[in-house]
């Protein structure tokens, strides 16, 4: 019984193989069989539904992630270092003494504040303003390449200069060459009390980063004007570009090694680790659901295999009666539900590759036609659905498909092994 004595192309295949093989396409035509075949299919697209859309939701966030990320770090340093009590006096030391490390390519002195600005009578508005020098800055952050109206190069020392982003400068209705006045938190003490620290500065640069929190919350003015401000003599610290920002943790760690003990140093994912942490915690969450919903599919298999078994126990015994062992009925049952796990994985995994490859033309279509737009960039920062599909994700939704198809078939399968030939034949 293990091989099949007729000629053919598929002659070499175990009968378990062939008998698996016709059961899935239903073979006679009844309406029994035919709604077994229609329930095999439905669960078949259910499994293809559940894996393409955990195919195209984890590249769409793993896209969104990637995105946000870069925009995030044109404007952030990979990794600072700074003095929590004073300011960096030798800072030009510790550059060449970070430099050193073979994964550092970029230094660049830094001061950092919170602070209000001020146009007219536009009400104030929050601000993270920073000091920097714009012949360096290129070396650690790509905000240059972001200006849009006017020139970074204009930060000069003593000018008081200032370049707004985009949306804070069109919340405060300021171009270039107008005035705004910069209050800081931190006041002076005089006869009539404690006086907000306040200077006029010069619009002449306005940058778009395509990232919400800098485009409408961060401004640059030189480092010599933010420390006369912050009547500080020294940068706060230095900020360091790395030739692999997923490598910022390890090198942080062993820029401390050869750092000062007195200095601070921190990656960019200690900056925005709350953020970071919510988009794991959502892909988690997202995976876990949509593989529930490949789960419910699979499982339909129990009821398609259930109602089969049921149909065929005169075939069943027929077979055990020509010397079919339990194991071989097994086989056959548990062949018949993994083709149809394995048929549902393909086409969820191909359509899944195909949407997830193309979603920069699908979704503009179906905004177009809809006349709606899925993203707000004043919400997710980003105003595109971006995606980023990688192939060990795809793999292992592939696999968990298929062992869950192969999970649902045990149960029948083994209830088939059972099937008594001399109860099944008794009233055929």
């Amino acid at each position: 019984m293990s091989k099949v004595a007729n000629k053919g192309p598929m002659s070499q295949l175990p009968f378990e193989w062939l008998v698996g093989l016709r059961y899935t396409r239903a073979g006679k035509r009844s309406s029994r069989n035919s709604f077994i075949s229609f329930i095999s299919l439905i669960s078949m697209a259910g499994i293809a539904l559940g894996v393409g859309a955990l195919i195209v939701i984890l590249s769409v966030m793993n896209g969104f992630q990637k995105d946000v990320t870069d925009r995030m770090l044109s404007v952030l340093a990979h990794v600072e270092v700074f003095d929590s009590h004073a300011g960096m006096q030798d800072w030009q030391q510790q550059a060449k003494n970070a430099l050193r490390h073979p994964e550092v390519k970029g230094a660049a002195p830094f001061s950092e504040t919170q602070a209000g600005l001020m146009h007219g009578a536009e009400a104030l508005r929050p601000a993270m303003v920073r000091g920097v020098l714009p012949a360096q800055e290129p070396a650690v952050s790509d905000i240059a390449k972001h200006i849009r109206f006017g020139s970074f190069e204009a930060l000069q020392p003593g000018q008081f200069n200032i370049v707004l982003g985009i949306d804070l400068a069109r919340a405060l209705n300021a171009g270039i060459g107008e005035k705004v006045t910069m209050v800081l938190p931190q006041g002076t003490v005089t006869p009539a009390g404690l006086v907000p620290r306040m200077r006029s500065f010069t619009v002449v640069g306005i940058f778009a980063a395509q990232h919400q929190e800098f485009d409408a919350g961060m401004a640059f003015i030189h480092l010599q004007d933010a420390e006369r401000m912050l009547r500080m003599d020294a940068p706060a610290g230095l900020r360091l570009r790395l030739t692999d920002m997923h490598r910022a943790p390890q090198v942080a760690e062993e820029l401390k090694k050869i750092m000062p003990a007195h200095l601070q140093v921190r990656d960019w994912s200690k900056l925005n680790a709350n953020w970071f942490a919510a988009v794991q915690t959502e892909k988690r969450m997202m995976f876990i659901i949509l593989t529930l919903i490949v789960a419910v599919a699979a499982f339909n298999l129990v009821s398609t295999l259930v109602m089969t078994v049921t149909d065929k126990q005169p075939d069943i015994a027929i077979l055990r009666t020509l010397g079919a062992s339990p194991n071989s009925i097994m086989k056959i049952f548990v062949i018949q539900g993994a083709l149809v796990g394995l048929l549902g994985t393909a086409l969820g995994v191909t359509g899944g590759v195909l949407v997830a490859l193309n979603i920069d033309v699908i979704v503009p279509f179906i905004e177009h036609l809809l006349g709606v737009q899925f993203l707000s960039k004043e919400i997710y920062y980003i105003n595109t659905v971006p995606s980023d599909m990688r192939w060990p994700d795809v793999a292992k939704i592939g696999v968990i498909s298929v062992v869950l198809a192969f999970l649902a078939t045990i149960y029948p399968s083994r209830w088939a092994s059972r099937v008594k030939p001399a109860e099944a034949l008794r009233y055929e």
